[in-house]
């Protein structure tokens, strides 16, 4: 019997996502000296806060490479944020393999192509509003929210819900 959305909720333990297009709306502000400055919602990174916290792993798996996403990652308190990657699933299987999870403790949230494969590997593949309509596909979930919008909040929060542990931190 294929368990529901809720009940795949209540075995997560790690939360797993994408930086561009999740964290963030997916844009870029350009500087004329090169440099690129991405936007985050604040909400988010509570939700991020609180649940590791709480004792969830959440780490990010990224193609992009930006220090300030970096540095805004781990002053939220993230260990594992994994920056210019190109084969997200060789990432996705060090973290299994490094706190002893299986895939269906594995939340993933991405938004495009190149999360397709690992978002396959993952329990509970999930995707903002605004992901790619091959992302939509696969994904279990799709939040009301989009990218750099509040989905990481959205998804984190109902899990902590689901756990007794949204305001118990």
């Amino acid at each position: 019997m294929e368990l529901n959305f809720k009940q795949k909720l209540k075995h997560i333990s790690c939360f797993i996502l994408d930086v561009d297009g999740v964290l963030t709306d997916g844009s870029l502000m350009l500087f004329p000296g090169g440099d690129q400055v991405r936007k985050m919602n604040i909400r988010d990174g509570y939700a991020i806060q609180a649940a590791i916290k709480a004792g969830y792993k959440v780490a990010v798996i990224s193609g992009g490479k930006s220090e300030g996403v970096k540095t805004r990652l781990a002053g939220l308190g993230m260990t594992d944020i994994f920056l210019g990657v190109d084969d997200k699933t060789e990432k996705f299987d060090e973290l299994l393999s490094k706190y002893n999870l299986k895939t269906e403790n594995v939340l993933y949230m991405g938004d495009d192509l190149p999360d397709l494969v690992v978002m396959k590997k993952s329990g509970v593949p999930v995707c903002p509003a605004d992901a790619a309509h091959e992302i939509k596909e696969i994904s279990i979930y799709i939040s009301g929210k989009k990218g750099g919008e509040g989905c990481v909040r959205d998804i984190i929060e109902q899990v902590m819900r689901l756990h007794g542990k949204w305001f118990a931190v």
